[in-house]
């Protein structure tokens, strides 16, 4: 297990994980239609973990004595939450939500879901947003979010149960207001990173 002392006394640390398995599996078919993956999407986006679940042992241990826990407004990090950190109840807030997948409009083309989200990822990333939130809109929450974290984690040990593409795109925004990652666990279901503060 890494050193989860900060170099500042009372400061963190932070300790980010992605939520647990899906209900709803990518991997399945039938293959879909671009309005059909939509449809999946926001499905999925309401969705639970799928059932007989179990944080992993090291997650629990690493946020056992966390002092504040945060999830996202989606069911999938709050029962992550709830499950790696059950001695506090999370506060929920969407701020640390999933970027969106707004599929690009493949007129007759059909894919499995897994596909579909790849795709999506990609013109996201270059500007398509289906008039969601865009992919500056996106940084410019997790900017937030980050200072949020960042905030609480001022006498505190923090832990967040989010997203992985989101997460992803708090590791920059932690690095501008001094974080380090000190233990980097990947993007799996149930992984965490693990943070310090170094100073500005």
């Amino acid at each position: 297990m890494p050193n989860t002392t900060s170099t500042q006394p009372g400061r963190g640390p932070i300790i980010i994980s992605r939520h647990g398995r899906p209900a709803l599996d990518r991997n399945l078919g039938p293959r879909l239609h671009w309005r059909d993956y939509v449809d999946w999407w926001a499905r999925y986006e309401q969705g639970p973990l799928a059932d007989g679940q179990d944080a992993p042992q090291a997650l629990k241990d690493i946020v056992s004595d966390a002092d504040i826990v945060f999830a996202s407004g989606r069911l999938r990090a709050q029962q992550t939450a709830d499950n790696a950190a059950p001695h506090l109840p999370a506060v929920y807030d969407p701020v640390f939500n999933e970027a969106p997948l707004p599929p690009p409009k493949l007129r007759g083309f059909r894919a499995l879901p897994k596909t579909w989200n790849v795709l999506a990822r990609t013109v996201w990333l270059t500007g398509h947003s289906l008039e969601g939130e865009s992919v500056g809109e996106a940084r410019v929450r997790a900017r937030s979010a980050a200072l949020k974290l960042h905030e609480a984690a001022a006498d505190a040990k923090v832990y967040l149960a989010a997203h992985g593409w989101f997460n992803r795109m708090l590791r920059p925004e932690l690095r501008r207001l001094g974080w380090v990652c000190v233990r980097d666990g990947g993007d799996s279901y149930w992984s965490y990173r693990v943070y310090e503060y170094r100073g500005q």
